[in-house]
């Protein structure tokens, strides 16, 4: 969900692990050469989703990687699809407030550019959070603490996960 914390604690855990770190939407700008604002002005939401779609295929392709996804890839069922064949996916939880809060004052967001932009958050939560827990190996709390202390709850989790799983040798 945007304003969940996925590029702040994704940037902190990838720094952690000494793995690259690459945020989808900074990638589709740095690619683009314009924000995403004018990405979804130029080619709207299904433009910006295709481009989407295809930057998480090719980034789901390295290895040694941490990925902060957009917060609308999981609309897709080939994107939650992917992630789920490719990686561990995190999905950093916040409710809906805390989300608003975050976000209220951020002109970066084309979705949130509405009449009433709490509620829009509210629906894209309603939306979103179901498939967000269809994907998701891990779910942490992402209202409380610091940036540094879900990084410290998702490497936790990350050492529990992989105890988990069977270790393959094909």
């Amino acid at each position: 969900m945007m304003g969940a914390g996925k590029t702040t604690v994704g940037r902190e855990l990838a720094k952690r692990l000494s793995l690259r770190f690459a945020d989808c939407d900074l990638e589709l700008v740095a690619r683009t050469g314009v924000s995403v604002p004018i990405i979804f002005e130029i080619e709207g939401e299904a433009g910006f989703r295709r481009r989407e779609s295809r930057l998480l295929a090719e980034l789901l392709g390295e290895s040694g990687i941490v990925i902060a996804t957009g917060g609308g890839i999981v609309l897709d069922p080939a994107n939650r699809a992917l992630l789920s064949e490719r990686g561990i996916v995190i999905y950093l939880n916040a409710p809906p407030h805390i989300l608003w809060e975050r976000t209220r004052r951020d002109r970066n967001r084309p979705l949130l550019q509405t009449e009433n932009p709490r509620e829009r958050i509210e629906e894209l939560y309603r939306q979103r959070d179901p498939l967000y827990r269809t994907v998701a190996d891990i779910i942490v709390d992402g209202e409380h603490g610091s940036c540094a202390s879900m990084a410290n709850r998702i490497e936790k989790a990350l050492d529990e996960y992989a105890n988990r799983k069977p270790l393959c040798a094909p």
